[in-house]
């Protein structure tokens, strides 16, 4: 049994067992970790440095993405979160601290002045742990609301690489396209002029021109999917996209990462969606603290001072001083308070349901992952072989057809297949680029600074 295997169990346990409270903990179910994973094999991909993207080799994307995590409004709404969050722990914790009141008032009526200053004090014994419940919760939410930032920066820059990626995809695309039609409009040429000497029949001219009109048409699709990509990476780094444009023109420089291998319990250490959940959860731990508590009596103590005077100078001779114990008692409410207590108790219950959730899918989700990469590979290994074999049988198609050796429908099927095949090479390179993006994802991407 390897490592991961017997570590990951583990972990799982400790992540679980770490967001339950002595009262749920029996209730709560288990999860079963999966036996393995891909990731188990030797080079298997699970590591991310924390500037991921630096794999990928290129200045330009390195660029975007710091512009995305500084000028995105995405990333500029979850820091506001946590700045919000941050407030509500301030508030929460205020309760814990007594209150201090003062006024101050100076009259003069009948010709007779009159001074006077009072103070006052309010604390609540937190004998039940209500305040103390809702402060702790308060921090959990901050801690969430943290996690939640990490998990939004982690998908602009996601987003923002995947975008730039297809972009950059298309414009490689467009020029194989424009290329290729800028052969077959030279090919189309070939046959009007064997036409004209009689060496064509209309049919050849025919299937050579629906073969340019079809590649001036893919042209005008490729030209609209660059258009929709360079719009979405605008929208990333908050920038409109009229005037917005990449340098980068092709994907061929572009480096595939490689990855070490590492233990599977990374997944659940790394992904700040996971760690989000367990804070939820272990603010809404607080919150069936904090309702079964105002079940119970509140007791307060207050206690004032009173200082009064005609002269300035004899304000402080003669004070008065109160000091006073209430106890409050919840009777009769309605229901609100049981219902109160019930509706956090099942709060909780589906919050453990999601953190469940999250653990499940990052699994999930890494497997998916891999897998994809693995496959991708294959096939990039095939279509290799693939594409110089299209493109040897297209310069023999073609020099045998200009030596009248060939038809002009074994041509035809040439360049289609050489065409198809350049689309493919592109098509899976960005979709090798897309599934490092996903993986890098799923394992949590850059690591909280």
């Amino acid at each position: 049994m390897s490592m991961a295997h017997r570590f990951l169990p583990k972990v799982t346990a400790l992540l679980l067992a770490g967001c339950t409270t002595g009262g749920h903990a029996s209730a709560d179910p288990a999860i079963t970790s999966p036996a393995h994973l891909s990731a188990d094999r030797p080079g298997s991909p699970l590591t991310a440095p924390d500037d991921w993207w630096s794999g990928f080799r290129s200045a330009e994307l390195s660029e975007l993405i710091g512009r995305a995590r500084s000028e995105g409004f995405d990333v500029a709404a979850s820091e506001a979160r946590v700045r919000r969050a941050l407030a509500g722990t301030r508030i929460a914790g205020a309760a814990l601290l007594p209150d201090l009141n003062a006024n101050v008032a100076a009259e003069h009526s009948d010709g007779d002045p009159a001074f006077s200053i009072g103070l006052a004090t309010r604390y609540e014994l937190d004998l039940w742990g209500r305040n103390h419940a809702s402060r702790r919760g308060a921090l959990a939410m901050l801690d969430a609301a943290e996690h939640d930032r990490n998990a939004v920066a982690l998908i602009v820059e996601t987003e923002t690489a995947a975008a730039w990626a297809a972009t950059v995809a298309a414009t490689e695309r467009r020029a194989i396209a424009a290329h290729n039609l800028h052969a077959a409009r030279r090919i189309l040429g070939l046959v009007e002029s064997r036409q004209r000497a009689g060496m064509a029949n209309p049919l050849e001219l025919g299937q050579q021109r629906a073969l340019v009109a079809s590649l001036e048409q893919r042209l005008a699709q490729i030209e609209r999917e660059r258009a929709f990509s360079r719009a979405t990476l605008a929208s990333l780094l908050g920038r409109v996209p009229q005037g917005f444009d990449v340098a980068t023109t092709t994907l061929t420089g572009v480096g595939l990462p490689s990855f070490t291998p590492e233990l599977p319990s990374a997944v659940l250490l790394r992904r700040p969606d996971i760690a989000a959940a367990e804070r939820r959860l272990a603010a809404a731990d607080a919150d069936v603290a904090l309702a079964r508590a105002a079940m119970w009596p509140q007791i307060t103590l207050r206690a004032g001072g009173l200082f009064e005077s005609g002269r300035l100078p004899r304000l402080f001779d003669n004070p008065i001083y109160s000091l006073a114990f209430a106890l409050t008692a919840p009777i009769f409410a309605g229901g609100r308070l049981a219902g109160e207590r019930d509706y956090a108790v099942a709060r909780r219950e589906e919050l453990w349901a999601d953190y469940h959730g999250a653990i499940v899918a990052a699994f999930a989700e890494v497997e998916q992952a891999l897998s994809h990469i693995d496959t991708l590979e294959r096939e990039t290994d095939a279509q290799t072989e693939a594409l110089r074999q299209a493109e040897i049988a297209a310069r023999l198609a073609e020099s045998r057809y200009q030596a009248g050796a060939e038809t002009l429908l074994v041509m035809l099927d040439a360049q289609r297949i050489l065409y198809a095949a350049q689309e493919d090479a592109l098509t899976l390179r960005q979709a090798r680029i897309r599934a490092a993006i996903i993986l890098y994802r799923s394992v949590g991407g850059r690591l909280p600074t």
